[in-house]
């Protein structure tokens, strides 16, 4: 399935002008179709949206860990 720039951006759940600017850069893959209009393949973001699950749970991970006890080492000149 294909988006266009204002599409991909309320998918993404960023701005218009991130989106170009990340295609201008070469991050985002982009065509064209017939009429010029710039069309964005929604599956490369497959990846984007499976890492940042795992950043989830693993930011949940360390929050549930309990804060170590404090050792109180004294420093002696």
């Amino acid at each position: 399935m294909y988006l266009t720039i204002e599409e991909t951006a309320q998918y993404l759940s960023v701005s218009v002008t991130y989106v170009e600017e990340l295609i201008l850069q070469g991050k985002i893959r982009v065509i064209h179709d017939s009429e010029g209009v710039v069309l964005i393949y929604k599956d490369q973001f497959k990846s984007h949206f499976q890492q940042l699950e795992k950043y989830k749970k693993l930011v949940e991970e360390l929050s549930k860990e309990p804060i170590p006890e404090d050792r109180d080492i004294k420093d002696e000149d």
